[in-house]
């Protein structure tokens, strides 16, 4: 095997090109081999006029249709299990309702992330595979091309930490760490989780920087109307092919999500209003720490309305939209969760997602960072599904739903009782942080770039 393995690495939008063409240029200063997968034409063209080499979609892969000889096929050589459960994320992000486009996406993608991998590996048996974590069927299907080839699979995924990444090696599932605690905490992370304290500042990764404003903003916005025209002209003038090509869609869910958002404002209740309460954030609706990692937990309403049923009557229950998605839950259900429990207090997004906390007798979450925040400020916190802190001492795992009524009881008997004392919960953070590596994605400052550069060759180092 190679000494200095090859890196293939997918990428799915222009954004996320410019930064890993940067990426490249800086593996190949260095020495060392990298190609590419790209799922969307103008990437193609972006990495090519780089001279590098880059794997895209061929005529034949581009008209592929499946039908049941195919479909079994792949089932079989890739071994996916129940495709169903793969094809959920872009069902609820992309809004695609037909299981047969779903299908003729997924067999072309595999088709050239296969191509791929075995062009690159039969030069260097070492080669190793590089993607952002996602639920997107071009994704999933690398990693089981990948797989097939006996090429190891990394993914990246933002950690807890801002400006610090997980590497994931083979696997969609979260970090899972044995639940020790590691070594005392150094003076780096103690610093770190001292500054987060005072500041208050939730976890957002530059790359995500631009969601967390809200529904208007985000339609009455210059950078997002000229990308919007680019994307029609690329897709119904020149016929480029975009992994992120439903525009209908995306328009129509962003001009719904400003209507709810002005629906839900005369709803909320403000913190100071509240009693004795059990905080859950909401997620992301549609992520793919919900659709793949826990898809039990997708149906974030009818998991409020379960909750409602099991917190003790001495407290409501306070909901929080995420604030990088602010009218992306349907205003109907929430209202009507609203207008059927009085115990549940819809929050204004604006509230300060570490008031919530500090407020709360305790946590209830499915994977959030919230969670994890929560665990910081010694809150007591229940872990329903896929998170990278399930295992942690600081926090209590709820195997089964039917656990959720005592563990909720359990957790809110002490309030005023830290869960944790500060040095356990430091050291906890610690073990976290030592399983992190430097670096954002696609930040393309050359700075960024040789920080990251340096992380990914050290993780493919393992």
């Amino acid at each position: 095997m190679s000494a200095i393995p090859t890196l293939l690495i997918t990428t799915l939008a222009e954004y996320q090109t410019v930064f890993w063409a940067a990426v490249g240029r800086e593996l190949r200063d260095r020495g060392r081999q990298v190609a590419f997968v790209s799922f969307d034409d103008r990437s193609t063209e972006l990495l090519a006029a780089q001279g590098l080499e880059v794997f895209s979609f061929n005529e034949r892969e581009r008209a592929i249709v499946a039908d049941e000889a195919s479909l079994s096929k792949a089932e079989t050589e890739y071994q996916m299990g129940n495709l169903s459960h793969w094809f959920a994320h872009e069902r609820f992000a992309f809004g695609v309702r037909e299981t047969q486009a779903l299908q003729s996406k997924l067999l072309a993608c595999l088709s050239l992330a296969q191509r791929a991998c075995v062009s690159v590996h039969a030069r260097d048996p070492s080669v190793q595979m590089i993607q952002e974590l996602g639920g997107f069927l071009s994704v999933v299907a690398s990693y089981f091309a990948a797989r097939t080839c006996g090429v190891n699979n990394w993914f990246i995924e933002p950690s807890f930490f801002r400006g610090r990444l997980f590497y994931l090696k083979n696997s969609f599932a979260a970090l899972h760490l044995d639940g020790s605690l590691g070594e005392v905490a150094s003076k780096e992370v103690k610093d770190y989780l001292d500054k987060t304290l005072q500041s208050q500042a939730i976890v957002i990764p530059k790359k995500d920087a631009h969601q967390y404003a809200s529904a208007s903003r985000k339609i009455v916005n210059i950078r997002n109307v000229k990308r919007l025209m680019q994307k029609l002209a690329d897709k119904h003038l020149h016929g480029k092919r975009q992994e992120f090509g439903h525009i209908g869609q995306h328009v129509v869910t962003h001009a719904r999500m400003l209507i709810d958002s002005y629906r839900l404002s005369g709803s909320y209740t403000p913190l100071d209003e509240l009693g004795r309460f059990v905080y859950y954030p909401l997620h992301v609706p549609g992520d793919m720490a919900l659709t793949l990692r826990s898809p039990q937990f997708l149906d974030q309403i009818a998991f409020v309305d379960y909750l409602a049923r099991s917190v003790p009557r001495t407290h409501r229950i306070a909901i929080k939209e995420h604030p990088a998605m602010v009218g992306a839950i349907d205003a109907n259900r929430l209202l009507a969760l609203l207008s059927r429990y009085d115990s549940v207090a819809l929050l204004p997004p604006t509230t300060n997602n570490f008031d919530v906390l500090r407020r709360a007798d305790a946590v209830v979450t499915i994977n959030s960072k919230s969670g994890a925040e929560a665990a910081l400020l010694g809150k007591q916190v229940l872990v329903m599904g896929d998170a990278f802190y399930r295992d942690s001492p600081l926090v209590e795992a709820v195997e089964h739903l039917d656990q959720l009524e005592s563990a909720v009881a359990r957790a809110v008997a002490t309030p005023d009782t830290p869960a944790h004392g500060r040095d356990e919960i430091e050291q906890y953070f610690e073990l976290v942080w030592r399983h992190t590596l430097p670096g954002e994605l696609y930040v393309p400052e050359s700075s960024n770039v040789r920080i990251f550069t340096d992380s990914l060759l050290a993780a493919c180092k393992g």
